[in-house]
């Protein structure tokens, strides 16, 4: 019998059970793009941990409802409540709209997931498709007395509540003001804006009418001039904290099982959700399970989305490398390390998964079966249900296919069940349409195959892999892929 699923929980800071609240149904709720720029590959590798942890909840027969929102409004440049708001920064520099700029970023987005093999979510929503959501729960908390105003928003007020920052396990004088901290007119350096209000003077590109009968409600430039005193007072936009939480619980419910994100998120943004969330809705806890993705690193630095460290998965695809390849690098190691990107690192896992990928080739040419598989699906089971220990889990797949007690089928089959969560595109034909140049070498090479001319052969086979294909000879004949 198979060990059941072990989590590591960010907020006990123990690996758990797994155990849902309404099995075999599972809410996964994924922190999402702020749709500004173009995602890094560190912030993919994020992504591609979500990824698994839902393809493990799936080969467990969990039926998973994974949300995932779009940030396109309230994010702001400084995580303090101050600074630009991150599209509206976007937009100035690229000339475009604020619109324009979230369309252009969610469609890039979603592109770099499919090509990363990430399953989309069941439910994608957008932070300025539910205002409406946001501005609701934002009026429950004043209501419950834990906000106050000042001139440039509405804000939590986290001594409010006894145990705000439990998620980052925040020390008491990191939760008090000091004298070196310019506070403005926040009570507390960790109160936090629900919902910040317009410059008074200024036309926003993106603002909403907090208060009245069209509450919710978009502004227009022409709309601006007729607002009344009372919508005027607080009209803005929402804090960035919010959004998640009233999107998470407008589609999994006032409490659900699994939120994910990178471990930036654990000091404020997820801290600041798990207080306004449990605040609100008297449920504790919000979510039972909070789980986290390291960094992924470029020489000790964090990936920044600015200078050389900005890395996409389009310059990975600029430089040869199949988005795939990155996929692999990241399954090498847990989600909960580090881990260090360098050329030299990307040029081994497209060498090994090229390799697995020729070693499929030649097993789908034979029709031998032997062996038994069933320890090796254990085996992967059992490393997956670890807190999705898939390192060890690509061990084991690398061992079956070296095992010469199995034979090709059970190989084959244990690729295709492994396939459900790794996802590499390990069984994939190429679609590459072959040159009549390479053809024809490849038809020389074979009839002095024929011939057992096996040095000409050689220098066939050298002479195609130097124009960037490689040839496997099959019982089915010769195939021939881009490399």
């Amino acid at each position: 019998m198979a060990k059941p699923l072990t989590l590591y929980n960010t907020l006990s800071r123990e690996k758990e059970v797994f155990m849902p609240l309404s099995p075999p149904k599972v809410g996964m709720y994924t922190c999402g793009p702020t749709v500004y720029n173009y995602a890094h590959i560190g912030n993919l590798r994020s992504y591609i941990f979500a990824d698994i942890l839902r393809k493990t909840l799936a080969y467990n027969g969990y039926d998973v409802e994974q949300v995932m929102n779009i940030t396109d409004v309230g994010h702001l440049t400084d995580d303090a409540d101050a600074g630009e708001d991150k599209m509206e920064k976007g937009a100035a520099r690229e000339g475009k709209n604020v619109w324009e700029i979230a369309e252009q970023y969610t469609s890039a987005f979603k592109r770099d997931m499919k090509k990363l093999n990430i399953a989309e979510p069941t439910i994608w929503c957008k932070a300025t498709a539910h205002i409406k959501e946001q501005i609701a729960l934002v009026r429950a908390l004043i209501e419950k007395g834990v906000t106050y105003e000042t001139s440039d928003g509405i804000y939590f007020d986290t001594s409010m509540i006894d145990d705000y920052g439990k998620l980052a396990r925040l020390k008491p004088e990191a939760l008090e003001g000091g004298k070196r901290v310019d506070l403005g007119e926040k009570r507390q350096k960790t109160d936090f804006a629900l919902w910040k209000f317009s410059p008074k003077e200024e036309q926003r590109a993106m603002e909403w009418i907090f208060d009245g009968p069209r509450s919710g409600m978009l502004v227009t430039r022409a709309m601006r001039a007729t607002l009344t005193p009372e919508e005027k007072r607080r009209l803005g936009f929402p804090g960035w904290h919010i959004e998640c939480s009233a999107m998470s619980s407008k589609y999994l419910g006032e409490q659900f099982d699994l939120h994910t994100g990178g471990i930036d998120h654990i000091p404020v943004h997820h801290t600041n959700e798990i207080a306004q969330a449990e605040t609100a809705f008297g449920k504790k806890p919000w979510v039972k399970y909070w789980m986290h993705g390291e960094f992924l690193v470029l020489e000790k630095e964090k990936m920044a989305k600015s200078g050389e460290n900005f890395l996409t998965l389009s310059v990975l695809e600029k430089k040869g490398y199949d988005p795939l390849d990155y996929r692999y690098l990241c399954l090498t190691a847990h989600y909960r390390q580090q881990l260090t990107f360098s050329w030299d690192a990307m040029k081994t896992a497209k060498q090994s998964r090229e390799r697995l990928r020729n070693i499929i080739d030649e097993l789908r040419g034979r029709e031998e079966s032997k062996g038994d598989p069933a320890p090796y699906k254990q085996a992967f089971l059992e490393e997956i249900n670890d807190d999705l220990n898939v390192p060890k889990g690509v061990a084991t797949l690398w061992n079956a296919l070296r095992d010469k007690g199995l034979g090709s089928k059970e190989k084959l089959s244990l690729v295709k069940e492994f396939e459900k969560v790794l996802s590499l595109g390990l069984l994939q034909e190429d679609a590459v349409s072959i040159p009549e140049e390479i053809v024809t070498l490849a038809e020389k090479r074979e009839k002095a195959r024929e011939r057992k001319d096996f040095k000409e052969s050689d220098r066939l086979r050298d002479e195609i892999k130097a124009k960037g294909y490689q040839i496997n000879d099959t019982k089915e004949g010769w195939k021939i892929k881009k490399v």
